[in-house]
Formats: C-alpha cells, structure tokens, sequence
C-alpha cells in the first residue's frame, strides 16, 4: 500500500511542512514514483517516519533521529553521489556525523571522496557536476547537524575572491558540535568587510580561509587589530604571516585551537 504526502502527515500527527523539511534536509522523502504522478509513501517510508515522531517527540534531536531510522546499508556517500541524489548525499552525512562527529566524517569520509574526485576530474575533465552536487549536500548536512545558540565567539571567512566556503562550513559544525558558537561570513569576504564584521562582533577568534595564494594575499591580516587570528587552507603556503597569526593544517586542530584561546 502507499500513501500520499497528505495522508502520511495526518496519518502521523505532524503537519505537511514538517513532512517536507524532513525530506528536504534528512531525505526521508517518498521513495516509489509512478509515471505522471506524485511521488508516493510505502510502508517501509511510513515506519521509518513513525519511528522519527517518537524520538522527537521523546526529545531526540530530529538529525539525530533521522541517523539513525536510516538503514545501516544507505550510509554510502559515494554510491549517492554516483547517482547525483542530493537528498540521499545529504541524508548518509547526516548519518554518519551524527554516529562519528563532524571531524572524523570529514576527515575519513567526505574530504577523501572530494580529493579522490578532484584528481579524476583533473585527469578526465570529468565529474564536475558530481562535485557541484555533492559540495552542496555536505554543505546542507553541516548546517542542519551544527546549530549552536547564543552570541558568537568565532568570525569564520573566506579570503576575498575566494569561492571554496565548504571548509567554513564543515569548522562551523564542527564548532557547533563542541558549544561554540561562530558567525560564518561565507564566500568572497571584501577586505573591508573583514575588517568591519571583527569591530562589530568583537569574537574571540578570526579564521579565514584561502584555497589559493592570490586570494590569501589580499587579506587585511594587519588592520584586524588585537583580535587573534587563524589562517586555514593551502593558499596561505608561501605567505608572511604577522607576529601572532597562526596557521592551522587539518579540521582537527583549527578546532582545538580555537577552543583553547576562547
């Protein structure tokens, strides 16, 4: 038997937009289609979101509760990327960072799969939509699984002209995860604006990111004052660094260096 997106949420009790958001950011989607109509719930779908209600309802935090209502066997992020399905992508990391934690999820998982298909494309020319795709899943997971509330301690940002924001994302959950919370100014951060965010917020710590050493060399180290700053990502190799920025080489330790001066 199947059912409609309709009948599923009255069937369970919560409304149709909790229904989508499931969907949208877990993948606990519908998983039959028949030609010419809507996609349709089966009976394993139902289960799997009976079973979401009761650990939200029982206090479970709802990425938490889609981790683990997810078969053991659709934990492949690679399989779902093959098959550029967003909402699988999304949902196997998830999974995997809800049993394993933002670091060990990058640094086992995701970050290989991403170099692995960087040097393919590189030799091939081939897969860059794949990377398109799944850059935005692991993006979308990072920022359902790390929510930390309150006033930001950290400035997360990337260089200017810098477009590569998927390592801010993954240190601001990887922050989140541990109580930090972080302010991430995102992709293409003017010098200016750098520097006016730090004034305004007044955080503990500033990282940037530069993926290339054109970008990095554009970054206003200088004018941001006695606020500490972090440097992350291959582009600053090469660059003079002024007396108290620190440089961090892996996920791991930007955030356990951000931890010890907060």
């Amino acid at each position: 038997m199947e059912w409609s997106a309709g009948a599923v949420a009255r069937m369970l009790g919560i409304s149709p937009t909790t229904l989508r958001t499931w969907d949208r950011r877990y993948g606990l989607g519908p998983s039959t289609r028949h030609e010419g109509k809507h996609r349709r719930y089966s009976e394993d779908d139902v289960e799997r979101l009976k079973r979401m209600v009761e650990l939200t309802g029982s206090g479970v935090a709802p990425a938490s509760a889609a981790a683990s209502v997810m078969p053991s066997g659709d934990l492949d992020f690679e399989a779902a990327a093959d098959l550029l399905d967003a909402a699988r992508m999304r949902r196997v990391a998830v999974g995997l960072i809800a049993r394993h934690g933002v670091v060990h999820t990058w640094d086992a998982v995701l970050m290989p799969f991403l170099i692995a298909l960087g040097d393919r494309i590189s030799s091939t020319a081939c897969g860059v939509e794949v990377e398109h795709v799944a850059s935005g899943s692991i993006s979308d997971a990072m920022r359902v699984s790390g929510v930390a509330l309150g006033e930001p301690s950290v400035v997360l940002a990337c260089a200017p002209d810098e477009q590569h924001s998927l390592p801010l994302d993954v240190l601001a959950a990887a922050l989140a995860e541990k109580g930090c919370v972080s302010r991430n100014l995102g992709a293409r951060v003017p010098a200016a604006a750098l520097v006016s965010a730090a004034n305004r917020l007044k955080p503990r710590v500033v990282f940037v990111w530069a993926h290339a050493q054109v970008y990095a060399q554009q970054v206003p180290l200088a004018d941001l004052g006695d606020v500490p700053v972090l440097v992350g990502g291959p582009g600053w190799d090469g660059v003079p660094l002024p007396e108290g920025v620190g440089r961090v080489a892996t996920l791991g330790s930007a955030v356990e260096t951000i931890l010890n001066r907060i």
